[in-house]
């Protein structure tokens, strides 16, 4: 069975003027393997506001009608790429890439916290085979990663909707090459997280054929 899934990062934001999600979804978007020869991959990288989730989102859904969303972020902290299990009721007031801040809830009245419609397993075991350091959050923070988080798992509750929707936490990548002498903890490289994401998109493709 054919399958569409809609690949989406961030671009960058205040305090992380490069953001490895951008290229790694073009990456993926252009992956051939056989594992992913009934595949359609839609690649999107969403200028970090609210208001392009608000407005990409839908319309990305509504064209191309996906049966799962694999999405990536930046968690510039993390020591290993998470992957996030639900999103929680809550926006931090700092601001977006565009100076926007939102109101401290995003569903004013709603539940705290709401979970992802993913298949976590699967994904936790593709990214370990894909030799990377992985763990399960249920903490996505409270910034862009988060709302997009909640509102791709609103969109998956919609009547007709139903597709799965992964979030992916990826940490800050190593850019340049540095001297193992000097390196005091690994970072990942592009390449890390290439192998990483084309092992958790062939993983997502399985489940959302079924």
């Amino acid at each position: 069975m054919a399958v569409t899934i809609l690949v989406t990062g961030f671009g960058p934001f205040p305090g992380a003027p490069f953001n490895p999600t951008g290229p790694l979804v073009k990456q993926l978007a252009r992956l051939r393997r056989p594992s992913l020869a009934d595949v359609k991959i839609v690649g999107y990288v969403f200028p970090t506001s609210y208001a392009a989730v608000d407005r990409d989102l839908p319309r990305l859904i509504a064209r191309h009608k996906p049966d799962a969303l694999l999405m990536f972020g930046l968690a510039p902290r993390a020591k290993a790429i998470r992957i996030e299990t639900r999103a929680r009721n809550t926006v931090a007031l700092s601001p977006d890439a565009g100076g926007a801040a939102r109101a401290n809830k995003i569903a004013p009245g709603g539940p705290s916290a709401i979970a992802l419609p993913a298949p976590t397993m699967q994904l936790q075991f593709a990214g370990r085979a894909a030799r990377v350091p992985v763990a399960r959050s249920h903490d996505a923070g409270r910034y862009l990663c988060n709302y997009l988080c909640w509102r791709a798992a609103e969109a998956s509750a919609k009547p007709g909707g139903r597709q799965a929707a992964a979030f992916i936490h990826v940490p800050r990548v190593r850019r340049t090459p540095v001297p193992r002498a000097r390196v005091k903890k690994r970072l990942l490289t592009p390449a890390d997280l290439a192998r990483a994401g084309g092992a958790m998109l062939t993983a997502i493709a399985v489940s959302a054929r079924r």
